[in-house]
């Protein structure tokens, strides 16, 4: 009953004008940094670790703007999945579509890490281009539902399980379709190796590097930003990776990683903090969470 009355507020939510939309999503973004506190425990840690730069309370600060983006992407998902097409063409703006022009014709992986606006993007680009992309099954079925089909709305997706393995991926590039491909997880240890994020040891999977090298893929990087005041998003395609893949995977996995951070430095507050991100570690190291 619960998920049903929180749908419908979703849905009713789709019809308020962007800037509204961003007031209230900040507006409970700050109750949940109040009253979320295991989430909140997970993203003051990871940003003490990872930003020890800054003092206390610039993290506080900055975990507080995390939170706000995050619900406010979170209640804007309502466009994605009830809005009209040309409402989510305005919603997102795609930029740097020549980059994605340059390498189209051949076996190709979007580099989207975690941030926000992910699904934004995601969803935008199904409008235009047929992809394939990883889903992970949320335990709430109705809102696994609700979710995959907004998801599925547009285009020709092929959204594959984690546990289908790389093969189906593979097969979906070499037959034209791009891979919208989110490697930034913690996964466990039988799935990465360790290579430095933030100056920290991060298990990190490997599989852009392997798919690369198994399909002869180019690797575009595709991030996806929250505009502020309710402007919308800008998704922008930055050059395809050159010399990549290089001499080996954990060179390959070790770049993807510095990519990342740099792309988290310039809009931390939109980064996932609030994944336990390290939660595997090196042998010996006790547990940050």
């Amino acid at each position: 009953m619960l998920t049903r009355i929180a749908l419908a507020f979703m849905w009713l939510l789709q019809l308020l004008p962007l800037s509204l939309l961003a007031a209230i999503g900040n507006g409970f973004g700050t109750l949940l940094y109040a009253f979320g506190r295991a989430r909140r425990r997970v993203c003051l840690i990871n940003l003490a670790h990872c930003m020890p730069e800054l003092s206390e309370g610039a993290r506080v600060a900055l975990a507080r703007r995390h939170f706000q983006a995050f619900a406010r992407t979170f209640l804007e998902r309502a466009i994605l999945w009830w809005g009209s097409p040309e409402r989510i063409r305005r919603l997102v703006r795609i930029e740097g579509m020549e980059h994605f022009d340059a390498v189209r014709a051949g076996p190709l992986i979007l580099l989207a890490p975690h941030f926000v606006g992910l699904d934004m993007g995601g969803v935008r680009l199904t409008l235009d281009i047929d992809m394939v992309s990883i889903y992970s099954k949320q335990k709430n079925a109705r809102f696994d539902a609700v979710l995959y089909a907004g998801r599925m709305r547009f285009g020709r997706l092929k959204l594959l399980s984690r546990q289908d393995g790389v093969r189906p991926a593979l097969r979906a590039m070499q037959a034209g379709l791009p891979f919208y491909y989110l490697p930034d997880m913690d996964y466990g240890q039988s799935e990465s190796i360790f290579v430095p994020f933030f100056g920290v040891d991060t298990a990190t999977i490997t599989g852009v590097s392997r798919m690369a090298r198994l399909a002869g893929a180019r690797v575009l990087p595709c991030i996806t930003r929250m505009l502020p005041g309710g402007a919308g998003y800008v998704l922008r395609f930055l050059p395809a990776w050159e010399d990549y893949p290089g001499e080996s995977v954990e060179a390959d996995t070790q770049r993807m990683n510095a990519f990342i951070e740099e792309q988290v430095r310039q809009m931390p507050e939109q980064y996932l903090w609030v994944h336990k991100r390290f939660k595997t570690r090196p042998a010996g190291e006790a547990s940050w969470y």
